[in-house]
């Protein structure tokens, strides 16, 4: 029984859940931060709950000082997880047990702090300094009083901001970004106006956690959609059939998206798939209008190779390819072929559905996620886009071009932002990236709001696991907020943190020399994908003793 409201100060990698003591910021860790980098913590509360008292009111939160404009404030919201871990999970997870995980950050309306009796919640709070003039130290006054004026909590938080901006992410941060699921779940038109201002913000939230490619839907992207369903169509280029298996195309919407992304900082392009997922056998849902109705060209009943989808792409792709030509810097776009195959089977569908576009993309990067080794030392993928559990080998006989990913199936003894995981596996890919040289990184669910295969539309305030089918946290990393406006989750404010460590180890990197880097993150070259530090602190103190490098001259 608690007799009186408990306050506790946290790191950003703490989860603050109801029923656990969170463990306070460590008092020997500074805080400091870039320019336009945020300096996040927590504040979690507990109300007194003795068994007789059952007030309901708030209490009311307020930063003050003249530092208080700088600062955003956020409750942690608790979202329902049905599916926190597989069976035979490692023994790195917070818990693994159905129930309620903190995660999704939501604006802290009128600074109210809402009790729930006997448990812990918590507000997330972020410093953004962006002004070369308001550099130095920033001392962050929180108090917090009751409903009738009496100051329950005070304290201090010290954060200091460097005279230094961090360079642009060298490596490739691509996360799939949903077109389809923006307008279905805020029920919009497909590329209406008002879905292009949700797009708007969507790619805005997507470049702040460090995104700089997105998956473009020049067709309705063939992922994570059950053989024979198809999903809500998404085709930025406009195809009119005008006499049998002659066309003429529209790349405006295609423009507008590239503009957009471009916009929002994000330069980078990945072509939807031009097959099918998990063995390249079928084609896309490709539609077109014809005699003045839209009819779909292609899909589950057309196979990969079937010469009607080779006579379309020999029409389409020369165009494509001017087009991205002309509107995207060199060396910014990529291919992909198919998602996730395996298999000697899958091998031999892969290379017959490569063989009908080799030619049409002669000098392309061909970028594709897997597995086998097979399918690299067998030449069928040039640059493959590795998950973390099978990279070994890829390290061993390294590509020239090597990228790494995570999702579902990486559950076991690797990095991963699943809710019921600790948040120093999500912060701890920045270190792995940069130590091991990676070109780049790949994740699929930046706003999958979908069942399994793409079934049914899910709400993700209610369904965070995909219909049951994913751990939770694994098919998104933003919210929908009502507003129109994307609600950040704590794994997404996280995964920012590890990119922006990556940026900081690369400014060192290019003043002192990798070596440098190395003697700090990976001081006894034990660092692997599948094995790596759990302490919380280990990041924090490892990025403080960065920052610190950085400003030494």
């Amino acid at each position: 029984m608690t007799t009186d409201w408990q306050f506790v100060i946290c790191d950003a990698l703490e989860k603050v859940y109801p029923d656990a003591d969170p463990r306070p910021r460590a008092d020997d860790v500074g805080l400091s931060v870039t320019l336009g980098e945020p300096a996040s913590f927590q504040l979690a509360y507990r109300p007194p709950f003795d068994g007789s008292l059952r007030d309901p009111r708030p209490l009311h939160l307020d930063v003050v000082g003249d530092s208080a404009d700088l600062v955003e404030v956020r409750r942690v919201d608790l979202v329902p997880c049905e599916l926190p871990a597989f069976p035979g999970h490692d023994d790195g997870y917070d818990r693994d047990a159905p129930g309620l995980y903190p995660d999704v950050l939501v604006p802290l309306n009128g600074g109210e702090l809402w009790p729930l009796f006997g448990s812990w919640r918590a507000v997330w709070l972020d410093l953004l300094v962006d002004d070369d003039s308001r550099t130095g130290i920033h001392t962050i006054t929180i108090v917090v009083s009751d409903d009738e004026g009496r100051e329950r909590f005070r304290e201090d938080v010290v954060v200091r901001v460097l005279g230094v901006r961090l360079p642009e992410l060298d490596i490739v941060n691509s996360h799939w970004l949903h077109v389809d699921a923006v307008a279905d779940h805020y029920r919009v038109p497909v590329f209406s106006e008002a879905h292009w201002e949700l797009l708007e913000r969507f790619v805005e939230s997507a470049a702040g956690m460090g995104v700089n490619s997105l998956l473009a839907p020049v067709w309705t992207p063939p992922l994570d959609t059950g053989i024979g369903h198809y999903r809500t169509p998404v085709q930025l280029v406009d195809v009119e059939e005008t006499s049998a298996g002659e066309y003429r195309f529209g790349f405006g919407k295609l423009a507008r998206w590239l503009e957009l992304c471009r916009r929002n900082g994000v330069k980078g392009v990945e072509v939807a798939h031009l097959f099918t997922q998990w063995g390249a056998e079928f084609t896309p849902a490709i539609y077109a209008r014809r005699d003045g109705e839209t009819v779909r060209l292609f899909g589950w009943e057309v196979s990969a190779t079937d010469p009607r989808y080779r006579r379309f792409l020999e029409q389409l792709l020369p165009a494509l390819v001017n087009v991205l030509d002309d509107e995207v810097e060199p060396g910014k776009v990529v291919f992909h072929v198919s998602d996730e195959p395996h298999g000697r089977v899958q091998l031999e569908n892969y290379l017959a559905a490569k063989s009908v576009v080799t030619d049409l993309l002669e000098g392309r990067r061909i970028v594709d996620a897997l597995s086998d080794f097979a399918y690299y030392s067998s030449g069928a993928v040039p640059v493959p886009v590795v998950a973390t559990d099978a990279i070994e080998p890829f390290l061993a006989d390294r590509p020239d071009e090597l990228w790494a990913y995570y999702c579902v199936s990486q559950e076991r003894d690797v990095a991963n932002r699943f809710f019921a995981l600790p948040s120093a596996r999500n912060r701890v890919l920045g270190h792995q990236l940069f130590a091991f040289g990676i070109d780049g990184f790949l994740h699929w669910g930046f706003n999958f709001y979908y069942s399994w295969h793409s079934l049914r539309l899910v709400d993700p305030f209610r369904d965070t696991t995909a219909g049951g089918a994913f751990p939770g946290g694994d098919p998104f990393v933003v919210y929908p907020g009502e507003d129109g406006h994307p609600l950040p989750s704590i794994r997404y404010r996280v995964f920012a943190q590890a990119m922006a460590d990556h940026r900081a180890m690369q400014a060192l990197r290019d003043r002192d020399g990798i070596e440098a880097v190395l003697e700090l993150i990976d001081p006894d070259g034990g660092l692997r994908f599948d094995r790596f530090s759990v302490d919380p602190v280990h990041y924090l103190r490892v990025r403080e003793a960065i920052n610190a490098r950085l400003v030494e001259g």
